[in-house]
């Protein structure tokens, strides 16, 4: 365990994917938007995380006609 504590991160080198990530962003901030316009006000805008899952992001079911 203590072996699995001294091993660095790779690097990330963001030039490599940098149009990947920008894209990723947008679309998260787009899915955040829909969300928060979408689901009843909870504090701090708690209600439009968005979640990692071993499939890649989800969020909680969104509310339609509220």
């Amino acid at each position: 365990m203590s072996n699995a504590l001294q091993v660095p991160w790779p690097e990330l080198p963001i030039a490599a994917w940098r149009e990947t990530y920008e894209t990723l962003h947008l679309w998260t901030q787009i899915i955040g938007k829909i969300r928060l316009a979408r689901s009843p006000w909870l504090n701090h805008s708690w209600h439009v995380a968005l979640y990692v899952t071993a499939r890649g992001l989800t969020t909680s079911p969104i509310p339609e006609g509220l």
